[in-house]
């Protein structure tokens, strides 16, 4: 099912200062995925995904653990992804940290300097480099073209993909992609006080609103 993006420019400013009920009502409306964002009937894990990281060393999804993840396949040749790589860039700066990463994974096969030079060139600053020259990870996540995106949760399950590009920073893409950092969250909260949130997007994404997760680990 894709969800189509409506137009919401204070949909983060909402987000950050809703404190009462009348305020959750509107943030609802407010977060949105990208219109070509294609929620999974069930999430798949995808943890055997592997890659190397900047430093040339072995990496995976399941290194992420507790961890959102916008991982993003990627090519310095694919025209869309070289468009979209900026707005990606600002995602990371406003979300990137302990309970959130986009972790842009390129096929490039000239490997990490290709994709140094052209950090360098547009000014990406915030994301971290990773690569897999073997084109493995395409059939990894069985992706039909770039750029290709998967929301996964801190388990490791894919929630959602998009296909093509997408206006990573734009407000309400940036409040639901917070609303599923949020309840992720509450997910690996070890009490189970934690403040329910409200759906994203208009779903549940199969996380509990609050509590632990049944698929967490101690």
């Amino acid at each position: 099912m894709t969800r189509s993006v409506g137009n919401f420019p204070f949909g983060l400013t909402i987000w950050l200062c809703a404190t009462t009920f009348g305020a959750t009502l509107r943030i609802a409306s407010a977060q949105e995925p990208p219109k070509n964002f294609v929620f999974l009937d069930t999430p798949n894990s995808v943890t055997a995904i592997s890659f190397n990281d900047g430093d040339g060393r072995s990496r995976g999804v399941a290194d992420f653990k507790g961890k959102v993840l916008l991982l993003n396949v990627w090519a310095t040749w694919c025209i869309p992804c070289r468009t979209e790589m900026p707005a990606l860039d600002r995602l990371q700066a406003s979300l990137g940290g302990s309970d959130f990463e986009v972790v842009p994974v390129s096929i490039d096969r000239a490997g990490l300097e290709t994709i140094r030079k052209f950090y360098s060139d547009i000014g990406i600053r915030n994301l971290a480099m990773y690569v897999d020259s073997s084109g493995q990870v395409l059939r990894q996540v069985g992706a039909f073209g770039l750029p290709t995106t998967l929301l996964i949760d801190g388990t490791g399950q894919e929630i959602g993909r998009v296909i093509g590009p997408a206006e990573w920073d734009a407000p309400e893409i940036i409040a639901f992609v917070k609303c599923f950092v949020l309840r992720n969250e509450a997910a690996f909260r070890s009490d189970s006080k934690s403040t329910a949130t409200p759906p994203c997007g208009g779903h549940d994404l199969g996380i509990p609103a609050s509590g632990t997760s049944t698929n967490a680990q101690p």
